[in-house]
């Protein structure tokens, strides 16, 4: 019998551990446990400049260009507790109580922690853990608790299967979790070069450049960009068109040199002068079939949720709390498909999942696992709804605000591969007299998957819809003119730039919407989410222009570094080369900064004036027999002279004031002497809420 210290990620997987396995202390398969939590990273690296020897230290915490590129060599790598400003009480709290606690713990007599944090495919979860085993000095055995969810059979799963990783340096998911971690800390130098260069062109911005943050920033300003220079340029050409609207036109692929595209109308329809009404022919129809779309990963949830009015920050926070209560799967899978098993487990509730949707349990007659959605391969599974089926959508809402919206899109793309086949009736045609002209369109016979949900449709990029056409082809069709122009470049959405870092393979889904969403994030965002529409902000600008021809903003770099951390996790690649890399993109990134900071105002004009702060009216009198100077209003409110008197007599005043929020209430107060950020003033002072 062994004695077990559980190590779980946060409060609420402690919880369910605490739920699966009977108790925060018990027994589970004749070994004793007990369940203690973190709260996410409790250890984080230190400064550059505290990790280096004394002489290096003022180099180090320069951001003066010439001490970079750092030397990798001189570091050694230390960390210290994090300490977070409480949202609650405004206090500034430190992670040291939570590491001294579960160090009090570990001396009292345990074989074996056990590390039970996310698995997480970026290695994040076993590195906070190992960040917290190397805290308390820990020299005894670890061992990993690997499971899919927090789901009780997944935990007791878990729990009989621990892998002994008691060697971090022989662990693949800390070796990439840690090597990820320590590129990202060595990156900042680009951060400070940007941000540097930018202030001496004027611009007094923190230019947060890394990884996807730069892809992500130089795609959309390139995109606005594009937009800004749009210039229309119509063309005209010769189409047939038959009564029932179908149109025939020659087929051309991009790039292609189009002899019969003219600049003008005038042209066209002097070339249309040598075509006549023509008979449609060699008219073909095709049964073909369409199965499901695949899964939606996070980044296609944001996707489609964005036009909605839910920005990436929602979606991901209230996954998140769905994903803890079991009412959603894991967040952060990699998974584009589920295991037969999870299909199983999944299986015996659709038809609740259904109803609680508003999906005809009739259409889902493919109950049987399909090749293109079920693999034997993979961890998590897909993104799909939990085990705990919520007994009405309603009661979602407590998680957040787009709790439902989550809820009905994961479960409808995962009933639809439940559903039959698309089918529809594939039409070609050309003319009998001009083959050359043709035409193509679908007329849908069965509509099956696409009655419980469309992801093809749901996650279009471009605004064009499938030609389909119901009507009867020819007999004859009718030369005219089509006037066409050059396609505009779309508005950059949340969408859209998903399906980009898509495309060239960039991130994960989990990565790519909270990478998106620390970008929108507070006073120095880069960028701005309304209803999937992203806009940039000034420093968003500045940061989009200084890495214009860097490999940081490079997807292709960007994709291959990905490709490089996982090599450290699976042992192909040493931590050391990996960082290496660092200094290659710093060395190739530097030069270009520079120059780019020099064409900033000539490419943004110059730079938005700070407001200037508005200060208050000040007054002076006698109060507790000192002489003192404080604001003569409030939120607002301009202290009247009998007011003023009663403050410095030390009476309480009241007056009517509105909230943040813009609620009305009556605020009732005195004068005190107060402290903020270290400072200490004298001011009128709210009394505190009476408890009830």
């Amino acid at each position: 019998m062994a004695n077990y210290l559980i190590i779980t990620e946060k409060p609420s997987a402690a919880q369910n551990f605490v739920k699966a396995l009977g108790g925060k202390v018990g027994q589970f398969e004749g070994n004793n446990f007990n369940i203690t939590n973190l709260r996410g990273h409790v250890m984080t690296l230190k400064e550059p400049e505290e990790m280096v020897p004394a002489e290096l230290q003022k180099a180090y915490k320069s951001w003066t260009l010439k001490y970079m590129p750092w030397q990798i060599s001189d570091f050694k790598w230390q960390r210290t507790y994090i300490r977070n400003r409480n949202l609650r009480t405004g206090k500034s709290e430190s992670t040291k109580k939570i590491v001294d606690e579960i160090k009090a713990e570990s001396k009292k007599g345990y074989d074996a922690l056990v590390i039970a944090t996310d698995t997480d495919p970026s290695g994040e979860g076993d590195l906070l853990a190992w960040e917290a085993i190397d805290a308390i000095g820990w020299h005894g055995q670890v061992l990993r608790a690997n499971f899919m969810d927090e789901s009780p059979k997944s935990i007791k799963a878990a729990m009989r299967q621990l892998t002994d990783v008691t060697d971090k340096w022989q662990h693949g998911a800390y070796l990439k979790g840690e090597s990820r971690n320590r590129w990202d800390f060595m990156s900042m130098q680009l951060t400070r070069i940007a941000t540097t260069s930018a202030k001496k062109a004027g611009y007094k911005v923190v230019a947060r450049e890394g990884r996807l943050k730069s892809v992500i920033v130089w795609k959309i300003y390139e995109q606005l960009e594009a937009i800004k220079n749009y210039v229309r340029t119509p063309f005209y050409e010769v189409k047939f068109k038959d009564p029932a609207g179908h149109v025939f036109g020659r087929v051309t692929k991009d790039g292609d040199v189009i002899p019969w595209r003219f600049p003008n109308k005038a042209a066209a329809e002097q070339d249309m002068a040598q075509y006549h009404s023509s008979a449609v022919a060699h008219e073909k129809h095709q049964t073909r079939t369409q199965a499901p779309g695949r899964l939606l990963d996070l980044a296609g949830l944001a996707a489609v949720l964005a036009p909605r009015g839910y920005a990436s920050k929602e979606v991901l926070a209230t996954y998140q709390k769905m994903y803890e209560a079991q009412v959603v799967s894991y967040p952060r899978t990699e998974d584009k498909t589920v295991t037969p098993e999870q299909f199983n487990e999944l299986l015996p509730l659709v038809d609740r999942i259904a109803k609680l949707v508003g999906v005809d349990t009739s259409l889902l007659t493919h109950r049987q696992p399909r090749s293109t959605h079920v693999k034997p391969q993979g961890s998590h599974g897909a993104n799909r709804p939990g085990v705990n089926v919520p007994a009405d959508v309603q009661s979602l809402k407590k998680y957040g605000d787009s709790a439902m919206a989550i809820y009905e899109v994961l479960a409808k793309n995962y009933l639809a591969m439940l559903a039959e086949d698309y089918v529809y009736d594939h039409v070609t045609a050309d003319l009998a007299d001009y083959p050359s002209f043709k035409t193509a369109f679908n007329v849908p016979i069965q509509l099956n998957f696409k009655l419980v949900y469309d992801s093809f449709a749901a996650t279009r990029v471009d605004d064009d819809d499938e030609d389909e056409n119901a009507g009867v082809l020819g007999p004859m069709a009718d030369p005219y003119i089509h006037e066409g122009a050059n396609k505009k470049p779309q508005q950059p959405t949340t969408k859209w730039i998903m399906a980009y870092l898509e495309k060239h393979n960039v991130g994960t889904g989990a990565t790519r919407v909270s990478t998106l969403s620390d970008m929108g994030k507070g006073q120095k965002a880069m960028l701005r989410e309304a209803r999937g529409k992203l806009t940039l902000t000034e420093t968003g600008n500045v940061s989009a222009v200084m890495v214009k021809g860097t490999w940081i903003a490079s997807p292709k770099i960007t994709k291959r570094l990905f490709e490089m951390m996982d090599e450290v996790g699976e042992f192909k690649m040493t931590m050391d080369k990996l960082l290496e890399s660092v200094t290659q993109v710093v060395d190739h990134d530097m030069p270009i900064m520079v120059a780019n900071a020099e064409a900033l105002q000539a490419t943004l004009g110059a730079p938005k004036p700070k407001p200037v702060r508005k200060v208050s009216e000040k007054t002076t009198g006698i109060f507790n027999g000192e002489e003192i100077t404080f604001a003569k209003e409030w939120s607002g409110h301009k202290f009247t002279d009998d007011e003023l008197a009663k403050l410095l007599a030390g009476e309480e005043v009241s007056f009517a004031a509105k909230s943040k929020r813009g609620k009305d209430y009556t605020a009732v107060g005195k004068l005190a002497k107060q402290t903020y950020k270290g400072s200490t003033f004298y001011g009128f002072k709210l009394n505190p809420k009476p408890r009830k």
